[in-house]
């Protein structure tokens, strides 16, 4: 990256303002207040103001009648819109908007009122009295409302009349009039039995015809509720793209207007700090000085990766943009980089190691191909419709996630939903194979020479194998962490800083890896001492190293952490846990549901006769519990299908974030955000010309 400056004349700030846009390539330096003797912070431009207030009431609009990000509209000609805008365009079909709203709301206000007033006559009209006689008395009082309990016996000692209604469902209702001069005690005893007041509505008659005509008004004003709202529906199909384009083209303004606010500026002139790639820095300086009258650029530095660049230089001045530069693949996979940070300028992007190794991890822990083939479809489905970064990345994870459950599952497990697709001697005592329930005898020379273990790795019976397998994953995994680690410090500091910092670390987590083995050969398989004594000593060797290396620096932490590195590989473990849980999940599920269809209660020891259970699922009539089975055995399957994503999805990404990125990652960066206009809903003269030659 180099840093330019670029200073003018304010008279030219709305000139330099659209070169500044139309370079492309410009990462603006906010200038800090006091920075620099003579110069401060800008004000708007003065159209600013007036775009401000036109977007709040273009958005307002465009919430108040529904229109989202997901509603489509044409592209306007970015000159058609700048003249609708400019003659009051926005204003007149705001007027036209609010008449229509108001109106709305007015009636939803009516409506609440109505409901209300219907509920409380609801209530009244189980007592037998007019509701002009609640009020009016001079000496008498009334009260009326719902109670918990029946205050009739509590109210027996106090002259005054009570009609009442006791209804569990619609609630109990009492009416109660007094005298003024027992107004109190008829309070307190109201209250201990949970009295609630209802207003009585100042109508005449009894409850129920005014109740009759509430419903006859609620009814009225409902219609015409709606055809407010079909109002509503109209003026989003007229003004929708209109909206949405004034929408993109007041950001735009309003974007443009505040770069004074971001840049220095004295009485007459305004100076800009930015970066810029170093291969256009030329290019842009002589871009905005042609297009620019009185402006000058200069490019001040082109900063390195070295850290010393960045130590010696200002503190508004010390971090550097980093910009990705990945392919369209594993641009899908920076979203997993963002949740850490963004890679600092010296730093490697681990983007491109967690394309690689998160959807392998997913696959080798599904490790299903019925499984896969969802994840592959929803996955390309979800990629080809929805542009949300949340959901894309998913979706990006689940397709090709899917895509290596799918090579796993049919290369190296040879299984599907939970069961191998053919026999093999060492499992026909514990699970089915497709080849036993659909009697196709000619899988296994399909399979011959393609699957390890004859019918493949089984999750249930090489546990062993797959455990060792997630180790070595992992030792590969982590060596490569510690290797991005040292690339950062040579790159930052030297080979010497890089050497003693992280290659010692390198040489410590290969003197662990080598002692372990050397250890659980010995204790674990007992290999003689002499074949593992090169491995225990050169383990040994490069520990003490390690620890020589790291003592003056880090002190006790260069012993401590080292049980860590082997925690650190063990929990790769969890790549064959995962599969083993899934695995048994689907083998008692299919225990249950294919049972279900023959009609037999398969238990491991009914397994072993397996022509019976065979036989009686191929011979058994169709009935209801074959379709009862076929559901359970979609349903349970579809759990374990759940359950896979969450679990192997989650532990994919802890090992990509914890365990690999731990090792060399900070994301301390900022990531490059060159001023870009982004037209989506409204079309650039430019391009239009452009289109049109």
């Amino acid at each position: 990256m180099s840093r330019i400056v670029i200073v003018g004349t304010k008279s030219h700030m709305d000139e330099a303002i659209e070169a500044l846009y139309s370079a492309e390539a410009i990462h603006l330096i906010d200038h800090t207040v006091d920075a620099d003797e003579g110069f401060t912070l800008g004000t708007p431009r003065p159209y600013s103001p007036k775009a401000s207030e036109r977007l709040l009431k273009v958005r307002a609009m465009e919430k108040e009648l529904g229109i989202t990000n997901s509603v489509k509209t044409d592209a306007v000609p970015e000159d058609e819109i700048k003249s609708q805008i400019s003659s009051d365009s926005v204003e007149l079909v705001e007027k036209e908007v609010t008449s229509v709203l108001d109106k709305r709301n007015d009636l939803n206000q009516r409506i609440t009122e109505l409901n209300a007033t219907k509920k409380n006559l609801e209530l009244l009209s189980d007592i037998p009295v007019d509701l002009e006689l609640y009020s009016g008395y001079k000496s008498i009082f009334s009260m009326v409302g719902t109670v918990v309990d029946d205050p009739t016996a509590a109210l027996s000692g106090i002259d005054c009349e009570i009609f009442s209604s006791l209804n569990k469902k619609k609630g109990n209702v009492v009416a109660v009039f007094a005298k003024d001069a027992d107004k109190e005690k008829v309070q307190a005893i109201l209250s201990d039995n949970g009295f609630s007041e209802i207003p009585v509505p100042k109508e005449t008659g009894s409850a129920a015809s005014a109740l009759a005509r509430t419903d006859v008004e609620l009814t009225a004003v409902s219609n015409e509720l709606e055809n407010v709202n079909k109002e509503i529906e109209n003026l989003l199909e007229k003004h929708k793209t209109f909206l949405k384009a004034s929408d993109e083209e007041l950001s735009i303004e309003v974007q443009k207007g505040e770069i004074p606010v971001r840049v220095a500026n004295s009485e007459y002139t305004f100076v800009i700090d930015a970066w810029v790639p170093a291969k256009k820095a030329d290019s842009v300086k002589a871009e905005i000085e042609s297009k620019v009258s009185g402006t000058y650029v200069e490019v001040q530095e082109t900063r390195g990766r070295n850290l010393h660049e960045v130590e010696e230089a200002e503190e508004r001045f010390k971090t550097t943009p980093s910009k990705f530069k990945n392919g369209k693949i594993v641009e899908e996979f920076q979203y997993c980089t963002k949740l850490v940070g963004v890679p600092a300028y010296q730093e490697v992007d681990p983007s491109i190691l967690i394309a690689i190794f998160l959807p392998m991890f997913f696959g080798l822990m599904v490790g299903d191909v019925g499984y896969a083939i969802p994840f592959i479809i929803i996955g390309a489905y979800g990629l080809k419709v929805t542009r949300h970064k949340d959901w894309r990345a998913i979706a990006t994870a689940l397709f090709f996630g899917g895509i290596w459950a799918f090579i796993f599952g049919f290369f190296f497990f040879g299984e599907c939903l939970g069961m191998h697709f053919v026999t093999s001697s060492h499992m026909l005592d514990v699970e089915f194979s497709w080849e036993m329930l659909l009697g196709l005898h000619g899988l296994p020379e399909i399979f011959n020479g393609i699957l390890p273990y004859e019918a493949g790795v089984g999750k249930l019976f090489h546990v062993g194998f797959l455990l060792k397998l997630s180790v070595y994953i992992g030792i590969v995994h982590l060596l490569i962490g510690y290797l991005c680690g040292f690339y950062n410090k040579y790159i930052q500091h030297g080979f010497k800083h890089a050497f003693m910092e992280k290659g010692s670390w390198i040489m410590g987590f290969i003197g662990v890896v080598l002692a372990c083995y050397a250890l659980t050969e010995l204790l674990i398989y007992g290999t003689p001492m002499d074949d593992i004594i090169i491995f225990l000593g050169l383990g040994i060797v490069l520990i003490v190293l390690e620890i020589v290396m790291n003592i003056k620096h880090e002190g006790i932490q260069a012993i401590l952490e080292l049980p860590g590195i082997m925690g650190n590989v063990l929990s790769y473990t969890r790549l064959a846990a995962i599969g083993m849980s899934k695995a048994g999940m689907a083998l008692a599920f299919n225990y249950i549901a294919l049972g279900m269809i023959a009609g037999v209660d398969i238990t491991p020891a009914v397994v072993v006769g397996h022509e019976v259970v065979v036989d009686a699922f191929i011979t058994n009539t169709f009935n209801f519990m074959d379709i009862l089975g076929l559901v359970v055995f979609a349903f349970l399957h579809l759990v374990i299908w759940t359950l896979a994503i969450l679990s192997a999805g989650l532990h994919g990404l802890r090992l990509q974030m914890v365990e690999l990125m731990g090792k060399f990652f900070e994301g301390s960066g900022v990531e490059y955000n060159p001023l870009k206009i982004k037209r989506e809903k409204t079309v650039s003269s430019k391009a239009k010309a452009t289109k049109e030659v």
